[in-house]
């Protein structure tokens, strides 16, 4: 850790330069252990032959100092494992099915739009121009959904969760580029951690992350790309829902007499207002019909397409040759570069595919779209190209124009369904989004509501879709075409898959340590097709194009106003602590009055005594008899199971009753337990943690008082990586099985002061004095902080800490209603962090 300060006194074992003769003590603090270096001293070790025997002993006796948060975790990593067993093909079926609903959406209801854009740029001419068009859409789809996403992006997954964030904690994970000095070795134990490394091209994967991990500009690069790309995502939740309904509620126009642009827009806004209005009540209630009414539309797009190009002309199978792209473009020049902003629309929705798998599996997106979305969005635009040879003239409501006469309104309906759903799924990835950035540390804590007892993705955040709302009426009430949204949505999407790209480039350098011609091959293909789309809709930027821009500018500043705000307040934290030394001082007593009961306060420190201690000292008349000091921490895991939750650590000596724990939680877990539970919980936790930790000391005593010369050593040719293993074992296991292993080892049984640690008078004593105290009940500590710039920081610096991050936090969900605290329970002490 860059801020190696622990939280006790430890000894260091330290040698004279004989083997194994004299040894000296003195007391240190973490500050002077370097984290970095080897657990285990090999003083003496080469002393010669005469002193190993001693050497052995003092090394089992007194290793140097192990974090007994890394013991604990080690402990925990092995004693569960986590296996999840392979869905069975009924399953997969079944979640393919049910993607149609919540992935495909979006790009389900693009063929409502996408042939009226592009020729409303490019006016029909000749066959040329329909063929081509089609040529762009059919291979517009086949590179970037089906090659890029279907066959690559889904594989660079985080335990099966996909989406900006995932891959940036998948990528925090291997390097360690969190702008938050707050990871410690213990994080690596925990079962969805780690993962194994694939031996090829290793060496220039360490070099990709040395670099990440020593550059501070790399960092803050990479930072900014993944709140770049879910700024965009977001911006996807105001676009998706005003060009979807528009261009579905676009189809009365022509049926309804006198309805004109204004009853298009009324209809519009009260259909999203109806839309944003149930989100409240989940999208497991909502979804119910998802599927179904989506599986319904895919095959009417399909058959639809199918009976068009049947009846009009069959020749439009044609447009598989990509010639026609080349004659497009050669026909049209710069009208058909400005098309390509038209024909990006038709893989609106491509990014959802990776951004929900969380919900589903990675086989099941992958079936539904190969099987049923793929063929029948291309029946669909072939079908509307083959009416366009017949009827050229017909582009403002190609899609519509092409529906049998008979089936209108049923398709209406349907097509408004569709709409409504495709909204949906995006309204929902923002509100996912704007969680897992939460849970990072990337956005102000906002009020989020779990609609569903059994998934645990299915949030709503009240904030969020009341903004997404309001820019959705304004977007419509201001634009009044579907043409113009188009603009705007097409740099939207294009953005989200270059971020992608992007970092599922740095995936394949760093992880999958793929072959480096391989892996260039990833950006150099996508990367260039996607800077083309780029260029095409960013010519629009006048035109609609700076929606977008905006949206994702705005979000990104927030972001990275309250990331930079939260490390500064982070790193002012860790100069302030407490030093050792002047607890040692205060003594057992903290120079005040010690009440039984337990205070749980609460920091962000992973390491050291908060200052905010110190204040409450000042404050308050007395302190509790049993102090925990409580960080709750995000680790850029999806979830952190149960039994792997808290780690705890004693502070100072054993009479100050203080205590560290962590709770760790990952950006996919939900804290859905209120106070008393947690309570009870930790007081369990804290038992168990004291029966080990005394458990381990009487072992440790019982092994100093026996007579080690009794052990059969291994002979001094023997791999010494085994030795080091074999000397590993008590810290590694759980008491239970280090009591038998140490038993065995030794060739005798143990003393039954060692086999029944309960026994110790001072567990007894302390155990007892944690239940009284425990009686007594539980007081929440809280700092309630005020971030300030020093007086010599420069002036944008004082621009950002004082007013817009100090707007954010005064504005933002406190962490009492964050963590359901009970208010009676509470006490608070001001603070100021001057950074």
């Amino acid at each position: 850790m860059d801020d190696g300060i622990e939280e006790i006194s430890v000894r260091l074992l330290g040698s004279s330069g004989s083997g194994g003769g004299g040894e000296s003590w003195r007391w240190v603090d973490g500050s002077e252990v370097d984290s970095e270096s080897p657990p285990w001293s090999l003083a003496g070790d080469e002393g010669g032959r005469e002193g190993y025997g001693t050497v052995r002993r003092r090394l089992i006796k007194k290793p140097k100092r192990v974090d007994s948060f890394d013991v604990e975790a080690m402990e925990i990593a092995g004693a569960h494992g986590h296996h999840h067993k392979g869905d069975s093909l009924w399953r997969t079926l079944a979640l393919a099915f049910q993607t149609l609903g919540v992935v495909y959406g979006d790009m389900g209801t693009s063929p409502l739009y996408v042939f009226s854009d592009v020729f409303s740029k490019v006016p029909i001419t000749s066959d040329v121009d329909v063929l081509g068009t089609l040529s762009l859409v059919i291979y517009t789809i086949a590179l970037i959904p089906l090659a890029k996403y279907v066959f690559v992006v889904l594989k660079a997954n985080d335990s099966g969760e996909g989406g900006t964030f995932a891959l940036y904690s998948l990528i925090c994970r291997y390097a360690n580029v969190n702008l938050l000095p707050n990871r410690q070795p213990a994080d690596e134990q925990i079962s969805s951690f780690k993962l194994k490394l694939p031996t090829p091209e290793l060496e220039r994967a360490l070099n990709i992350k040395e670099a990440l991990e020593h550059k501070a500009y790399f960092k803050k690069l990479l930072l900014l790309l993944v709140l770049m790309g879910t700024s965009m995502i977001i911006g996807d939740g105001i676009l998706t829902p005003a060009i979807s309904v528009m261009s579905a509620v676009s189809g009365l126009q022509g049926r309804i007499p006198g309805f004109g642009t204004d009853a298009l827009v009324v209809t519009s806004i009260i259909i999203l207002v109806g839309l944003f209005s149930i989100q409240r009540f989940g999208t497991s209630k909502v979804g119910l019909t998802f599927a179904p009414a989506l599986a319904l539309w895919f095959f009417t797009l399909g058959a639809i397409g199918l009976y068009n190009v049947l009846k009009y002309d069959v020749t439009v199978v044609k447009a598989i040759n990509p010639a026609y792209i080349y004659l497009f473009f050669k026909k049209n020049s710069s009208e058909a570069w400005s098309a390509l902003g038209g024909c990006v629309l038709c893989i609106t929705g491509a990014e959802a595919m990776f951004a929900d798998l969380g919900h589903f599996s990675v086989p099941s997106i992958q079936i539904a779209f190969t099987v049923v979305v793929f063929p029948c969005l291309l029946l669909a635009y072939m079908g509307q190209a083959a009416y366009l040879l017949k009827h050229p003239h017909d582009t403002s409501r190609i899609f519509y124009d092409s529906v049998p006469e008979s089936l209108f309104w049923p398709v209406f309906v349907i097509a408004t369904v569709a709409a409504i759903i495709a909204s949906q799924a995006m309204i929902s990835a923002s509100f996912s989004c704007v969680k897992q950035a939460m849970s990072l540390g990337c956005f102000p804590r906002l009020k989020i509501i779990h609609t569903s007892r059994k998934l645990m993705g299915q949030i709503y955040i009240p904030a969020i879709n009341y903004f997404l709302m309001v820019m959705c009426i304004v977007v419509v009430a201001v634009f009044r075409s579907t043409t113009e949204i188009a603009n705007a949505y097409g740099i939207a999407e294009v953005g989200v898959m270059m971020v992608s790209t992007a970092l599922v480039t740095l995936v394949m350098l760093l992880i999958w340590q793929t072959n480096l011609l391989v892996a260039l091959c990833f950006p150099l293909v996508f990367g260039v097709i996607e800077l083309i789309y780029l260029s095409a809709v960013l010519s629009k930027l006048l035109e609609g194009g700076w929606l977008p821009l905006a949206f994702a500018s705005f979000f990104l500043c927030v972001m990275y106003t309250w990331n930079y705000g939260s490390v500064l307040k982070y790193q002012s934290e860790v100069r302030g602590k407490i030093s050792m030394d002047l607890m040692l001082d205060l003594g057992s007593s903290l120079g005040t009055v010690r009440t039984p009961g337990i205070g749980l306060l609460y920091n962000e420190l992973v390491q050291g005594i908060p200052s905010v201690l110190g204040q409450f000292l000042l404050d308050l008349p007395a302190i509790h008899s049993t102090i925990i000091f409580v960080c709750i921490k995000n680790v850029p895991v999806p979830v952190v199971p149960q039994e792997e939750r808290f780690l705890f650590r004693r502070v100072c000596p054993k009479d100050y009753h203080m205590f560290r724990c962590i709770a760790r939680y990952g950006y996919k877990d939900i804290r859905k337990e209120d106070h008393r539970a947690f309570e009870q919980l930790l007081l369990e936790s804290l038992e168990k943690f004291l029966r080990k930790e005394a458990q381990e000391l009487a072992l440790e005593s019982s092994i100093g008082e026996h007579d080690l010369d009794s052990i059969s050593m291994r002979s001094r040719g023997d791999d010494d990586e085994q030795d080091l293993e074999e000397m590993k074992v008590p810290l590694m296991r759980g008491a239970a099985e280090t009591s038998t292993s140490r038993a065995s080892y030794a060739g005798e049984d143990l003393p039954a002061s060692v086999m029944s640690a309960d026994e110790d008078p001072s567990l007894e004593y302390e155990l007892a004095a944690l239940r009284e105290a425990s009686e007594s009940g539980f007081t929440y500590l809280l700092g309630h902080g005020d971030v300030r710039a020093r007086k010599k920081s420069v002036f944008l610096k004082k621009l950002v800490v004082n007013y817009f991050y100090a707007f954010l936090r005064k504005n933002c969900r406190g962490g009492v209603a964050t963590m359901k605290l009970p208010h009676m329970n509470i006490l608070q002490v001001g603070m100021t962090y001057m950074v």
